[in-house]
């Protein structure tokens, strides 16, 4: 096992893992940005190293620094989290070439699957249904001419990146020229990357995603599925596991589907395949996510299983210690991600000094965050301030829980969505899992006035 990892990460994520090394003996080399040197994650590993200033492109995203960190401390290994350098094939073969473990799936892997029309094609190549759509689009006349052979609505996507970057709504011909300028050129700036691809709009769907860990001898497990249909803008707000909208044989199905994925791929350590589910059943692959994933917690209640852990002991070339007919589900586990932003005032970031915070705590209540009383949130990065998450017997029962929990979140200084995620939760629609991928989209007017209206 490795004695040594370096988190080339920052924030809950990187405290997440700090964590989970401890717990396996193994010490942790943290790295900072000048802006990040009183974070906790610096003070919670054994050893800290800055790396550059402020900006991720001269820390976070300094491939380099970071290397160097690795090779100046002796670590083994560099855990990347999600974000910044999680998905980046460039840094996965310079970790190989320095003799360093990316604790990750292949860089050519990375590299395939970050592609989005590469992986539709290897989808469909393995058998998984993948939403009707076209390959790249070169220009703009051949946007049109696929445009019509594919019909309206439909999204223009990024090939390369994620995190809802480069993807426009196109709902009839007048719209398409701007959304496919707009959508290469956000793209283009985004992953360094323009290209850009169509699929058919589906509505209504869920947003279902699969997690799964595969290891070096070609063991695959899925462990379930998470509903993340509570989105805005294509950022995800709330996750749920499992999802109310599958029946046990659907979930056998998804969860088939995401393995013979995975194993076309030639996959390796933790990742996630992500499908669109109509209500008559049918479900299409949309992407897959080549990391651990911000809402792997609700998962890890479910199944007792720490993915973080299982993460490492796959860079270590172990064998998954566990079949399929081991991983049984349990419970319901829900994720309210707690931002740094103001919804009432057109969901503005704020940054700024917490001077004063409360994190509630108990029986089935779990904070993943790196913030504390005094703490100065930086305006350069991600402005997730902390991961709520519960867990019950049933569905109803945690979103009691998680309502209560939220009830006791304090957090002065600056403003959060704290207030937004109780009005999602108190929905009469969410309470009754009848929601889709557009419900923030639908509902979005109604969420804020019920914060006006209390206030009147």
């Amino acid at each position: 096992m490795f004695s040594k990892i370096l988190i080339a990460n920052r924030g809950e994520v990187a405290v997440r893992i700090i964590r989970a090394c401890k717990d396996m003996g193994i010490s942790t080399v943290a790295v900072y940005s000048e802006a990040d040197e009183e974070s906790i994650h610096v003070a919670l590993a054994d050893e800290a190293i800055c790396v550059g200033k402020a900006s991720p492109k001269d820390s976070y995203l300094n491939m380099e620094n970071i290397i160097s960190a690795a090779l100046v401390t002796g670590a083994q290994a560099i855990h990347p989290g999600y974000g910044f350098l999680a998905e980046n094939a460039g840094f996965a073969r310079l970790c190989k070439k320095f003799g360093l473990v990316f604790i990750g799936p292949d860089a050519k892997v990375i590299e395939k699957m970050g592609d989005k029309d590469a992986a539709r094609k290897l989808m469909v190549q393995a058998g998984v249904p993948v939403v009707p759509g076209s390959d790249l689009i070169e220009n703009l006349q051949q946007a049109r001419q696929e445009a019509r052979r594919i019909g309206f609505p439909l999204l223009i996507k990024a090939s390369a990146g994620g995190g809802g970057k480069g993807i426009r709504l196109v709902k009839d011909e007048s719209q398409l020229e701007h959304a496919f300028l707009m959508a290469a050129e956000e793209a283009k700036n985004a992953f360094g990357n323009g290209s850009v691809y169509m699929e058919k709009y589906l509505a209504p769907v869920k947003h279902i995603e699969i997690q799964l860990l595969s290891d070096e001898k070609g063991n695959t497990v899925c462990l379930g599925e998470r509903e993340c249909s509570i989105q805005r803008n294509n950022q995800k707000l709330l996750e749920e596991a499992p999802s109310s909208g599958l029946s046990a044989e659907l979930r056998e199905r998804m969860m088939e589907a995401a393995g013979r994925a995975a194993k076309a791929a030639g996959y390796t350590n933790a990742g996630t395949i992500e499908f669109l589910l109509e209500k008559t059943g049918r479900f299409y692959f949309m992407e897959m996510n080549t990391r651990i994933q911000v809402e792997h917690p609700v998962t890890e209640w479910v199944t007792g299983i720490d993915l973080i852990k299982e993460q490492i002991r796959i860079a270590d070339g172990r064998e998954l210690s566990y079949t399929q007919e081991d991983v049984k589900l349990t419970g319901h586990a829900i994720e309210c991600r707690i931002n740094a932003e103001n919804p009432y005032k057109g969901f503005r970031p704020c940054p700024g000094k917490i001077t004063d915070m409360y994190l509630p705590g108990g029986k089935g209540i779990r904070i993943d965050s790196a913030i504390y009383s005094g703490y100065e949130v930086p305006p350069y990065y991600d402005n997730m301030l902390a991961k709520l998450i519960v867990f019950a017997k049933n569905r109803n029962e945690a979103i009691t829980k998680m309502r209560s929990a939220l009830g006791e979140v304090i957090i002065e200084g600056i403003d959060t969505n704290v207030d937004y995620q109780y009005e999602i939760l108190n929905d009469p629609d969410y309470q009754n899992g009848d929601f889709d991928i557009e419900f923030i989209a639908d509902k979005e007017e109604q969420l804020l006035n019920h914060r006006y209206a209390a206030e009147a």
